[in-house]
């Protein structure tokens, strides 16, 4: 396009550009480009999430590896750690303020061993998703992968290390009288509907925790009241006697407890089906898919905006 000036010269100028008046929505659409970062569908979300697998279970592999490699016993305070808890706990609640009530020694030691370790399965769970996004923002904004793959691989690596204190749980077992029965397969779909469970929890909190740090101070003392709460070291129905039915209720339908007595079920001769709520079954597989399920969608949900800002 040309222009001839006042003193006869004529100038070229440049062609009015096909793009001109465009927004910048319709120049995307238009050039196929899309939003770095932007939140896929659910369906396409999950498909993502299953083509990372392999780094979800090398990620926790190495964390777990990493976890202890400063310490000089290194892996073998996966173990030590709940066992060391579970001393105090038996010194403080079984010896000193007889929280074995209605229950032989031979019972109540493994019920003990095997309320820490379950529990501290889902504790350290919902501490490591409160720091999966906020503990690894270098990760996060270096590379594009869906997020969900840190919260599920942090769980993944404490069902792992749960794995490994099983060893030592069954030990107990054996020593005090409860040796290896039929009801010893439960074990297996109990781990896994509890490992559900925990991997929403993990998500819910990851989203919490990657938008309020500090809810990472505050943890620890809902995590211990929910233990007290739960039945680890005591009979919720033993110790509640005489108080009203619906406060142990409440206390036994609630998922820490009934992954702890559904464990100890499978695992404890002494400690029979009297001892759960009715249903517990059906109630242990509807927390599990409740959580999972809704845990995946709500940190889906905000996947646009971790490490943002």
């Amino acid at each position: 396009m040309s222009e001839t000036t006042h003193d006869g010269r004529v100038v070229v100028s440049d062609r009015p550009s096909p793009d001109d008046g465009l927004s910048a929505t319709e120049l995307a659409a238009k050039y196929g480009l899309a939003v770095s970062g932007a939140r896929p569908g659910l369906v396409e979300y999950v498909r993502q999430m299953w083509g990372r697998r392999h780094f979800i279970l090398a990620f926790s592999q190495a964390k777990l590896t990493a976890q202890y490699s400063q310490a000089k016993l290194g892996q073998l305070w996966q173990v030590a750690t709940p066992l060391l808890n579970a001393l105090v706990y038996f010194l403080i609640f079984g010896l000193i303020l007889n929280a074995d009530r209605g229950m032989e020694r031979e019972v109540y030691i493994p019920f003990l061993v095997t309320g820490v370790f379950v529990f501290t399965f889902t504790q350290s769970s919902v501490m490591a998703g409160v720091r999966a996004i906020s503990g690894n923002l270098g990760l996060v904004r270096a590379l594009h992968f869906p997020r969900a793959s840190l919260p599920i691989s942090f769980a993944l690596q404490q069902l792992q290390q749960l794995l490994f204190s099983m060893i030592v749980l069954f030990c107990v077992a054996v020593g005090f009288g409860s040796y290896p029965r039929l009801s010893w397969l439960l074990i297996l779909p109990v781990l896994v509907l509890q490992f559900l469970f925990n991997t929403g929890l993990a998500l819910i909190m990851a989203r919490m925790g990657a938008k309020t740090p500090d809810l990472a101070q505050l943890m620890p003392f809902v995590m211990r009241t929910w233990m007290y709460a739960s039945g680890v070291m005591f009979s919720i129905p033993v110790m509640l006697e005489g108080h009203p039915e619906w406060i142990a209720d409440v206390l036994q339908w609630n998922p820490a407890a009934i992954y702890m007595d559904l464990m100890r079920f499978a695992l404890i001769d002494g400690y029979g089906s009297e001892n759960l709520p009715p249903h517990v079954w059906a109630v242990a597989g509807g927390w599990a898919a409740l959580i999972a399920f809704g845990g995946f969608v709500y940190f889906w949900k905000a996947e646009e905006r971790y490490g943002r800002g």
